[in-house]
């Protein structure tokens, strides 16, 4: 990517992948990514779990009832999980490491989508978090935020059109201030 604006705009959320691999060089890049996002007086309170294996991604495309699908197809995810005995804003330390690795992904010129975990359920009722939980032998005391499926891109999304921006939620100094 040239700069910043050009990532953030062709940034688009990727649910087709093509079935190739990742190099380990990207797949360190993507993790180096995350582990340098800024977190709150620094708890890094984070910890990603990587998925190659094709059956355990067939196994996290079912963790909860619509959305994601596409898992299965991914070269790989990244589970995001956070341990919220060490930071209150677990979630928003989560959060802003999910998009790092969406970001990197993009500048990598591979797709990425976002799968939210946290307060979703499988079609059989059960908490995407335990289901995850269970499946990956994750402690007890971490949660899981989300899981970002990444891989070449399997179809091409033109960049975000600016056109579409909603300027009418932007208000300057109070709300309603123009």
């Amino acid at each position: 990517m040239e700069n910043f604006s050009d990532l953030i705009r062709n940034r688009r959320s990727m649910r087709k992948f093509t079935g190739e691999e990742l190099s380990q060089d990207e797949v360190l890049t993507l993790l180096k990514a995350a582990l340098m996002s800024p977190t709150s007086k620094r708890s890094n309170c984070w910890q990603f779990i990587v998925v190659d294996d094709k059956e355990t991604l067939e196994k996290l495309s079912y963790c909860k009832e619509s959305g994601a699908a596409f898992v299965k197809d991914a070269a790989l995810a990244i589970v995001v999980t956070a341990n919220p005995l060490a930071s209150d804003v677990w979630i928003e330390d989560a959060s802003i490491a999910s998009i790092m690795i969406q970001l990197q992904a993009e500048d990598l010129g591979l797709g990425s989508c976002w799968v939210q975990v946290r307060e979703r359920f499988t079609a059989n009722g059960l908490s995407a978090n335990e289901y995850i939980h269970e499946l990956l032998d994750i402690p007890l005391q971490l949660q899981v935020l989300s899981l970002i499926a990444v891989g070449h891109k399997g179809m091409e999304r033109k960049p975000f059109d600016e056109s579409h921006l909603q300027w009418e939620k932007v208000h300057i100094n109070k709300y309603g201030g123009k």
